[in-house]
Formats: structure tokens, C-alpha cells, sequence
């Protein structure tokens, strides 16, 4: 993977299935590490669901909450929508950055929601951290690990409607090459 520069930012125009899927994690997230803060610490459980649910998606492309909301009307972006059994799938074709985000998410969250359990409830905002991260993902279309990715090369599927998925380099006064975002 080449590395790049520039802003990777996610369509922010309509609610799609996947940006929806987001929200709704990011939501099932802050819930759940809150609950397993002030309620009881079994409530982490709801975490490594959520975590577990994204690892599936990344590697079978089945994601429940986004069949609900395909049944529901909502349009994909990254996935296919079977006509005969209404049922969505996340494209599982090849690694592309937004699947590899599903993986690292569900790997992360799952490890921290343990060790909250064995170690150290300070763990816990390490799950809240990434809730709201997903939760500000799906508003602005801006995250802060996507971006990461995107800088160590991994290609996105999903880039705004007449924006290049790489920016241009162009050249500086010196001769330098300098990117355009």
C-alpha cells in the first residue's frame, strides 16, 4: 500500500445503510460501556457483542442491523441487496478500507471490553472513546482511524460524488511535491 496524504472524509449527504449501521453502533456502545460503568459490569457483554457483530460483518459480509434497515428502505453503499430475499450483504471482494475499519473496531473494542473485566475498569474509555468516534463518524463523515488507513494506503470504496479517492500532488514553488486536499 503506497502511502498518501489528504483527508479521507465519508458522504454525509443521505443516511445509508452503512452510515446508519455506525450510528447505531456507536449508540449500542456508549449504552453499553455506561451501563457496565454505573449499572454492572456484566453490561460489557452488550460491548463485545457489538464487537463480535463486527468482526462477522468484516469477514461474511452479514450484518443484522443493516438487513433491519434495508427492510426498512435504506439504500447501501457498500454492499449488495439481494432482490429475491431482500437480504444485505457487505461486499467481501477484497480488503478495502472501510472493511478493514469493521475489523480493527470489532478486534479492539472486544480486547478492551476483557480487559475492563480482568484489569482495570479504566478500560472502559477506551470503549466510550470509539463509541463516540463511530457516533461522529456517522455525523461528519470524518474518522480518526479511516484516516489513518487512508494515509498508510488502504483504498476506500466510499468517497464523495466528484472527488478524486486521491488527491493530486502538485508541484511547490521549489519543485517539491506537495499534496492538494
Amino acid at each position: 500500500m503506497p502511502l498518501r496524504s489528504g483527508v479521507y472524509i465519508v458522504p454525509t449527504d443521505h443516511w445509508y445503510i452503512e452510515r446508519t449501521v455506525w450510528l447505531v453502533a456507536g449508540v449500542v456502545l456508549l449504552a453499553g460501556t455506561a451501563l457496565a460503568l454505573w449499572v454492572d459490569p456484566l453490561w460489557v457483554l452488550l460491548v463485545v457483542a457489538t464487537g463480535a457483530a463486527s468482526i462477522t460483518v468484516s469477514l461474511t459480509g452479514y450484518c443484522l442491523v443493516g438487513n433491519v434497515l434495508s427492510r426498512l428502505g435504506f439504500k447501501s453503499a457498500l454492499g449488495e441487496v439481494c432482490e429475491r430475499s431482500k437480504t444485505y450483504r457487505m461486499r467481501t471482494d477484497k480488503w478495502y478500507l472501510e472493511r478493514r475499519i469493521y475489523m480493527a473496531v470489532g478486534i479492539n473494542i472486544s480486547i478492551a471490553s476483557g480487559l475492563s473485566l480482568v484489569h482495570s475498569v479504566w478500560w472502559l474509555g477506551f470503549t466510550a472513546f470509539v463509541g463516540g468516534a463511530m457516533v461522529w463518524f456517522a455525523a461528519t463523515g470524518y474518522c480518526i482511524m479511516a484516516n489513518g488507513l487512508y494515509w498508510l494506503g488502504a483504498e476506500p470504496r466510499l468517497s464523495p460524488e466528484g472527488r478524486p479517492e486521491r488527491a493530486p500532488d502538485a508541484v511547490d514553488a521549489a519543485g517539491g511535491s506537495v499534496a492538494v486536499s
